[in-house]
Parts: structure tokens; sequence; C-alpha cells
């Protein structure tokens, strides 16, 4: 059974710094892509960044710089950092995991296949 748990969630200042956790267990291949969503009601569910169990590190333009994706020593677990956090940045961030496509790690909901719960992140004023 895979699971996916993620951590680091709660309320957070603008300008601020967080750091989210994900660990993923009993994926059935070495090699998978671990990436990071977020999601604000009534919004689709958006890809912010991803990292390939091999490295290779992919980010949504807009996020790119702000938000930076890591693995951590536990090949199946990794960290996304934020700074300067803004107000838009307060939604459900969701860890998945799913196979690459064509070698790379697609930031597309559908190209997941298996999804944590999601925490909350709320950054105020």
């Amino acid at each position: 059974e895979v699971q996916v748990v993620e951590s680091g969630g709660g309320s957070f200042q603008a300008g601020g710094s967080l750091n989210l956790s994900c660990s993923i267990s009993g994926y059935p291949f070495e090699n998978f892509c671990m990436t990071w969503f977020r999601q604000t009601p009534g919004q689709e569910r958006e890809g912010v960044a991803s990292i390939h169990t091999l490295g290779q590190t992919y980010y949504q333009r807009r996020k790119k710089g702000r938000f930076t994706i890591t693995q951590d020593n536990a090949k199946n677990a990794m960290r996304l950092e934020g700074d300067s956090l803004e107000l838009e940045d307060s939604a459900m961030y969701y860890c998945a995991a799913g196979a690459p496509y064509g070698g790379e790690c697609p930031l597309d909901a559908w190209a997941m296949s298996y999804w944590g719960k999601g925490i909350s992140v709320a950054v105020s004023s």
C-alpha cells in the first residue's frame, strides 16, 4: 500500500517562510516523481514543484524563485521551502507521487497516482 503523508502546515506571516515535508512509502517502482500541489476553494489544483527521485527538479514558472523543492536524505521524502510568503500562498497543499512522463515530471494532477490528504497553509498579514 502506498502512503503519502504531509506535514508542516499551519499559520504563517506574510513575508515569512514555510517548510513542508512529505514522505512516500510503498511506491511500486524505484524511480518516480514527488510533487507538491496546492488548491484554493473553487480553483483547480495547481502544481507548485516536483522532484524526480533521481534529483531533477521542476517548478511552475511563477513559483520558481520563491519555492524550493529538495529531497531528504531518505530518498522517498522531500521538502518544499517557501520564502517571502504572500497572502495568495494560502491554500491546501497536497503531496503526490506518480510516474515520470518522457523522463520528466509534469506538474499536472492527472499525472499523479497517489495523493496525501493535504495540509492547510494560511498566510496572514
